[in-house]
């Protein structure tokens, strides 16, 4: 077994692809197809099975992945580490979030700090986040909401208003701010299941004994703007994301506690890695610039 063979292996696993796989590593698709099939001969085990076009992990394909990532993951450690006596000047910070605004203030002070740093940056829902950092596809990730892991470590960042808006046509337009109880029945457009800003305001109406009347789902903030621009229903959203428009009115409501949050989460056994020290560090100089997100949420924080 050779290493070339593992790291084709790995690419083609992560991609699902032997032509992605091929020029990911800068080597000709037979070169990758070869060295996956003599490792199945070497050991005479089946990685990958076809079906149609596509192609899927066998069940051995999907250990022997979490194992690559493992290792992998450990080579990168390894080459992270033998930089640090150059200092921070070169590496690859890999960021994953649910959304772009709790993570571009980060990104920008940490910019400033560590401008030789390559940074990028994977945008996904809540689960998919997760799954990449546990994953070790990202080296640290920004969450609305962490359940309580042991092998994580979730550090509360800031809290941000949940606010209604609506048409400028809307008989609400005329309105400065709304009471929980006008919202009874009103039509509504909302996230997709999991969204963390939907989850926090049907809480809060169902607190409030309120009842909206959900007429759409849409899986983005934007297509949800545009709907509610057209006149079709309310909509929610975190202040913090709201975009101003001359179409749409925003609308406070203010009988009632509607937040959403945002914490930096990274992977306990990766704490001491150097990237992820140097990322924790730009972020304790915002926790103390500003107000301490950790004084006002009640949202779980696994490992602290």
């Amino acid at each position: 077994m050779r290493h070339t063979q593992l790291r084709s292996f790995h690419a083609v696993a992560q991609r699902l692809s032997f032509t992605a796989a091929a020029r990911e590593l800068g080597v000709s698709q037979p070169t990758i197809t070869t060295q996956v099939k003599s490792l199945e001969s070497e050991f005479g085990v089946e990685l990958f099975v076809r079906r149609g076009r596509r192609i899927e992990l066998t069940e051995t394909g999907s250990g022997l992945l979490d194992i690559m990532r493992r290792l992998f993951d450990d080579e990168k450690e390894a080459a992270d580490f033998l930089n640090e006596t150059r200092g921070l000047r070169t590496g690859h910070l890999r960021v994953g979030a649910v959304g772009p605004y709790h993570v571009t203030d980060m990104l920008a002070a940490f910019n400033a700090r560590h401008p030789g740093l390559y940074v990028s940056v994977t945008v996904a829902n809540s689960r998919d986040t997760l799954r990449d950092l546990l994953d070790y596809r990202t080296d640290v990730a920004v969450l609305a909401h962490v359940d309580p892991d042991p092998r994580l470590v979730a550090i509360p960042y800031r809290r941000h208003r949940v606010v209604a808006f609506c048409h400028v046509d809307h008989p609400f337009a005329k309105k400065r701010s709304l009471r929980a109880r006008e919202l009874e029945g009103q039509r509504l457009i909302v996230r997709e299941p999991g969204s963390t800003t939907r989850l926090a305001f049907e809480q809060a109406m169902a607190k409030a004994g309120v009842r909206p009347k959900v007429v759409m789902e849409i899986g983005s903030r934007e297509s949800i703007r545009e709907a509610v621009a057209k006149g079709i229903g309310l909509g929610v959203v975190s202040e913090a994301e709201f975009i101003p428009d001359p179409r749409i009115h925003v609308l406070p409501v203010t009988d009632a506690e509607i937040y959403t949050y945002a914490h930096v989460v990274y992977l306990r056994e990766r704490q001491n890695a150097r990237l992820v020290r140097a990322f924790l560090a730009v972020l304790s100089g915002l926790l103390a610039a500003g107000p301490a997100a950790g004084r006002r949420s009640r949202s779980p924080t696994p490992g602290r």
